[in-house]
């Protein structure tokens, strides 16, 4: 019976609380990544007026749709129209709204919305990492100390 008692001090305690596994994006949890959306406008101005006009018909149902978004709406007096996405990372994207019609706003706010907040990197020419340095230059027979034979 005392071997019991050894293999039971042995054994250290677990909290349960230290099982629990951190939110993040995968198959089962899904966290997006924008947490604040911030629409400027100009009440004077009339490039403003369709920024104007897709706050006061749409923003309502869309922060609706989107509970886990802060949605901002102020105004930037003898400023052009913009959106500005504030994301977890601490990066922010900013898009000019000049001349645009409500449905192209709509696109928009749709494309921040969807967006991660990270830089965007071109996929084509990546670079190439080597472990071992590159050979510069021609080849040329005629630069090493023993000739090259045909």
């Amino acid at each position: 019976m005392p071997r019991l008692n050894v293999l039971a001090a042995a054994t250290p305690v677990v909290n349960r609380r230290a099982l629990q596994s951190k939110p993040s994006n995968g198959h089962a949890v899904f966290i997006p990544q924008i947490r604040k959306l911030v629409f400027e406008y100009c009440d004077a101005w009339p490039s403003s007026s369709n920024l104007r006009r897709y706050i006061y018909n749409h923003v309502e149902d869309l922060a609706r749709e989107h509970p886990h978004v802060e949605f901002v709406v102020k105004q930037r007096p003898s400023k052009e129209p913009i959106i500005r996405g504030l994301y977890l990372n601490n990066r922010d994207k900013v898009i000019g709204l000049k001349g645009f019609e409500v449905t192209q706003i709509q696109q928009k706010v749709q494309l921040l919305l969807d967006s991660s907040g990270n830089k965007i990197v071109p996929l084509k020419r990546k670079t190439v990492v080597s472990s071992t340095e590159a050979a510069r230059g021609i080849w040329s027979g005629l630069h090493v100390p023993e000739p090259y034979r045909i």
